[in-house]
């Protein structure tokens, strides 16, 4: 089966043929002699909408079958269904397992040339892809797992070749296995390792930033703690000197950090391994989610708020693996905003929640919300659990999530304060100093590139206002060019009419990172923005957005605390007369720029053209 189903007696073929024939001969191997009922044998030929007369077709297939196969295969009837004996024959796929698993044993073992013997003759069993003459219904239920079982066994057989010192050998093979597999991290890595052994950093650098951007396109996820790992390793030119295979089983096998109970949620993304500064922040979210956070009987809630590319999610997600142990009853983690920015449904949260805190066949099959919540917080109550709701876009959206007991802690981030969380300390983000702003720059792009280029780094920190995201964007690109300096980039970002086309690499873009917000306002405070804008960069009252927006001053300020609560403004001080003045966010200002074509230059003199007076809400 490890290919298309066939049978092959002396050497020759047998002769049959057609879709559902492979089908069931393949369904009952799989069950290793045990009964396959016939409503599952019906699912496997015609999916949903069997035939009328499906009890004799499959009575036809069984006969079939049992003439081609001969005496030495017994098919019985078995009441639901049928069941398979093979007797003495052989079967590809039993094979292939009792041979990868002595080569994980030997690879265990660190006896790395029988290990990769074992390993190299299991992968002789396959001839394909499974399943490839059989109904598709068969090859989406089981081909997966066969694939993956492949999958692993070349990773294996990998280790024990670099383990061996055969990097060479397997470059070329490892880049056509990322290209078939870019979502396998540990493929990704084994080629780093042969890149970095072969004295090629540069292109193993290369590929760590394209799987990054890969993942986060594919998955909306980090990379894991592996890929980190090796990526840091590379940096700090050690990943040639640490036995690759070595590192993998024991990783793998033998030093593998104790795992939590069967059942225990662990949901949450992988750390940043380079998270820099916010220690402030990042103890008084700490402080909060512990037990003593809080009085007795207190629901312990922490918000984190912030305009977009502030690192909310790092340091939730941070603070989260900081605290983990005092939650034995384990972690959820919920992306509540959808690639595409707009917010997630409760209901389609709720559903993902309950299948990692308890049986899946119990979680309702509609989306009827106040059943999912009913359940969601049983399975919650009394339970030590900390719960992370990433990009909160409202109280209607996070209402349904929160538990309804003190137990469990939650950690949610959002770009507003929310109303939901009453009784939350709230940890408003602000943009890093230059200090900071420079140590994560350091630790994007390798501290020795950021170190050679002194004043070229602080000229990027001074564009970036900041912003880590626009820093991390920066710091990828720097060490993803290791023959470009910093200096050429920070001469593109010094000007500011193509500064935010600058600050995208791969998936992290700060333009598409401040989009949802944008798009979530109300349509006469989109066409305000711009104009608003057209201020310029330092604080100014309402007054004057009323002057430049033709508006009376309560309207004018009406608009400015709508922004305000998007996070896109900030309110900065108080004028001579003790009104309020907001201020841009510098990348903020250039994007609000960059939405009206008409409005004045980033460099231009503050004033009030008269195309701004009426304003036309852009599509």
């Amino acid at each position: 089966m490890l290919g298309p189903v066939e049978v092959r007696q002396d050497g020759q073929r047998a002769a049959f043929s057609g879709a559902k024939l492979h089908t069931v001969l393949a369904a009952l191997l799989l069950a290793r002699e045990e009964v396959v009922s016939d409503d599952r044998l019906c699912r496997l030929l015609w999916g949903w909408a069997p035939p009328a007369t499906v009890s004799a077709q499959l009575y036809t297939y069984i006969s079939r079958l049992r003439k081609i196969l001969g005496d030495g295969v017994l098919i019985d009837r078995r009441p639901p269904g049928y069941a398979m004996c093979i007797g003495n024959a052989s079967f590809d796929l039993n094979e292939f397992e009792t041979l990868a698993l002595d080569g994980r044993e030997a690879l265990v073992n660190e006896d790395y040339e029988k290990a990769g013997e074992l390993l190299r003759e299991a992968l002789t069993r396959w001839n394909g892809q499974p399943f490839a003459n059989a109904t598709e219904y068969l090859a989406d239920a089981e081909a997966p797992r066969l694939v993956e079982a492949r999958a692993a066994t070349l990773e294996h057989r990998i280790a024990a070749d670099l383990a061996l010192g055969r990097h060479e050998q397997v470059t070329g093979e490892l880049t056509g296995l990322v290209a078939e597999f870019p979502l396998r991290e540990r493929i990704r890595c084994q080629l780093m390792t042969a890149l970095c052994r072969s004295g090629r950093q540069a292109d193993a650098i290369h590929l760590y930033h394209h799987g990054r951007a890969v993942l986060a396109d594919e998955l909306g996820v980090n990379p894991g703690e592996e890929l980190q790992a090796t990526y840091r390793a590379l940096l700090e030119g050690t990943l040639d000197r640490q036995p690759p295979a070595a590192r993998t089983v024991r990783t793998g096998a033998r030093t593998r950090p104790s795992a939590p109970p069967a059942g225990t949620p662990a949901m949450l993304p992988p750390d940043t391994v380079d998270f820099t500064g916010r220690e402030p922040e990042l103890e008084l979210v700490c402080r909060a989610l512990t037990p003593d956070g809080q009085g007795p009987g207190r629901p312990r809630r922490v918000l984190v708020t912030g305009m977009a590319g502030l690192g909310k999610t790092a340091l939730a997600v941070h603070a989260a693996h900081r605290c983990q142990r005092h939650f034995p009853d384990g972690q959820l983690y919920a992306d509540l905003r959808a690639p595409d920015g707009t917010p997630r449904h409760p209901a389609r949260v709720l559903r993902r929640l309950l299948r990692a805190l308890g049986p899946a066949e119990d979680v309702p099959a509609a989306d009827d919300q106040d059943q999912l919540v009913r359940l969601y917080r049983e399975r919650t109550r009394g339970r030590q659990l900390l719960i992370v709701l990433d990009n909160a876009s409202g109280a209607a959206q996070l209402g349904p999530l929160l538990p309804n007991t003190p137990e469990p802690a939650v950690l949610v981030t959002g770009r507003t304060a929310l109303p939901t969380v009453a009784g939350a300390h709230t940890v408003a983000l602000a943009p890093l100093e230059p200090g900071d702003s420079l140590e994560l720059l350091a630790a994007a792009a390798g501290p020795a590139r950021v170190a050679a280029a002194p004043c070229a780094a602080s000229a990027i920190v001074e564009h970036c206002a900041g912003l880590p995201l626009a820093l991390r964007i920066i710091g990828t690109r720097i060490a993803a060019r290791p023959h470009s300096t910093p200096d050429r980039i920070a001469r593109r970002l010094a000007d500011p009419a193509t500064r935010l086309r600058e600050l995208h690499s791969g998936d992290l873009d700060v333009h598409t990172s401040l989009l949802p917000s944008w798009r979530a306002l109300e349509a006469e405070v989109r066409a305000a923005f711009p104009a608003l804008a057209g201020l310029g960069p330092r604080p100014f009252p309402a007054a004057a957005a009323a002057a430049a927006l033709d508006l009376p001053e309560p309207e004018a300020e009406r608009l400015l605390e709508a922004l305000a609560d998007a996070a896109l403004l900030e309110v900065s001080g108080a004028d001579e007369w003790g009104q309020p003045c907001y201020l841009f966010h510098p990348l903020v200002r250039l994007f609000a720029l960059s939405l009206d074509e008409r409005a004045p230059a980033p460099g231009a003199a503050a004033a009030r053209p008269e195309h701004n007076r009426r304003l036309t809400p852009r599509p």
